[in-house]
């Protein structure tokens, strides 16, 4: 081999790569601020349809509080029963939680607002750290404990073990190995540690999905067929490590025949797959900012065009969502950076989350009774059809 070929792979293996994740750091910090994140992908903002949901949706709220008390009786958490202590057939309610980086924290106050109010949680699917947050309160966490390990640091300093700056710096000596024909997923980080800190986390007993106390699916992205799918069994270390891989930052994650990635690129809100997990009633919570029009002086700024195609395209996918879910809940998120590395910002998701379930509790009540007898006029019918069939017979 010549110099100048030696030069050339030189830069084809070492140096174009390394200028690549500098290019990243550059693009990604001023939106991230930090790599000390929750493991999420940059979410959506809202698109203007779901915004019109949102006020809707406030509005049968004031309403709901004129003409109803809420004060109906609703069966217990992670109930599995079909039929509460009135003999009516028991409505599963199911949880839809997206992704959304630091603004995901406010999944814990809904939560924490759901279980206060005695509304039952009966199946969850949520992807990135919609799964994070939903998972580990599948498996047995309280909401308390999942608030401890974000306030403390420790989930973050599981996902980013070394720094994202000291990681880029460290890139030239990453590609060495593949002058030697080493070639390992591309990616800054493997995952192992945090996936071993999230099995780590979740109650002994309760590490493999299957043996959860609430039904549960990590969404994450398969790369071979560009397709997201469920992750309903095995470790829950490696089905969340799986729903929050975030390309370029995170190797994708190999499980079967399938090589995953963070599900939020094609399935950020999963609507669909918390219906398919058995839930007749599902809540979508949206953790997106309103994608509100912007002026073409906003785009002058680093990554601000990044930014913004980005969330145009989680907006469309996330809209398809909110529209098949049957209640949906938009905390506050405004002013919060995906990947935040502020406790206050991770304080303010989770009270807004808490706060806006207060708010909607009583249209969110309302809701579920309807349902519920719609139910139990279905289970009605059916049986008065039974009945005739048998005296036919």
């Amino acid at each position: 081999m010549n110099l100048v070929q030696s030069l050339s792979t030189l830069h084809k293996v070492i140096l174009r790569p390394f200028i690549f994740s500098l290019t990243l750091l550059i693009v990604a910090e001023p939106l991230a601020r930090s790599s000390e994140a929750t493991g999420q992908e940059p979410s959506a903002q809202k698109a203007p349809a779901s915004t019109e949901s949102r006020k809707s949706m406030q509005a049968a709220a004031q309403l709901a509080q004129k003409s109803t008390s809420g004060s109906s009786a609703f069966s217990g958490q992670g109930s599995t029963s079909t039929q509460n202590n009135s003999g009516k057939p028991h409505l599963r309610v199911g949880l839809a939680l997206a992704g959304g980086g630091t603004r995901g924290c406010a999944h814990i106050g809904v939560i924490r607002a759901l279980e206060k109010a005695g509304i039952p949680i009966d199946c969850i699917a949520g992807t990135s750290m919609g799964a994070i947050v939903g998972g580990l309160y599948a498996s047995g966490r309280s909401t308390d404990d999942i608030q401890e390990l974000i306030l403390s640091k420790k989930l973050v300093h599981g996902y980013d073990t070394v720094p994202i700056p000291v990681r880029v710096a460290l890139v030239p000596i990453f590609f060495l190995p593949h002058l030697f024909g080493y070639h390992p997923y591309d990616g800054l980080y493997r995952g192992g540690v945090f996936a071993s800190f999230i099995r780590k986390s979740a109650p002994e007993g309760h590490r493999e999905i299957e043996n959860f106390r609430i039904p549960f699916a990590a969404i994450a992205s398969n790369i071979l067929d560009g397709k997201a799918y469920p992750i309903k069994e095995g470790c829950i270390g490696k089905a969340l490590q799986a729903s929050s891989a975030i390309p370029f930052l995170r190797r994708p994650v190999d499980i079967g025949d399938k090589l995953f990635i963070d599900g939020g690129i094609v399935l950020n809100l999963p609507v669909e797959e918390t219906r398919n997990l058995g839930a007749d009633f599902v809540i979508a919570v949206d953790v997106d900012d309103d994608l509100v029009n912007m002026q073409k002086k906003d785009f002058r700024k680093i990554g601000s065009v990044a930014t913004r195609a980005l969330n145009m395209h989680l907006s469309t996918i996330d809209a398809v969502q909110l529209q098949k879910a049957d209640f949906v809940i938009h905390p506050d998120v405004t002013g919060i950076d995906l990947l935040s590395r502020k406790l206050k910002d991770a304080r303010k998701a989770i009270k807004s989350g808490e706060n806006e379930t207060d708010k909607l509790l009583a249209a969110l009540k309302k809701k579920i009774e309807e349902q519920q007898v719609s139910i139990a006029d279905k289970h009605a019918d059916k049986a008065t059809v039974k009945g005739e069939q048998i005296q036919n017979d």
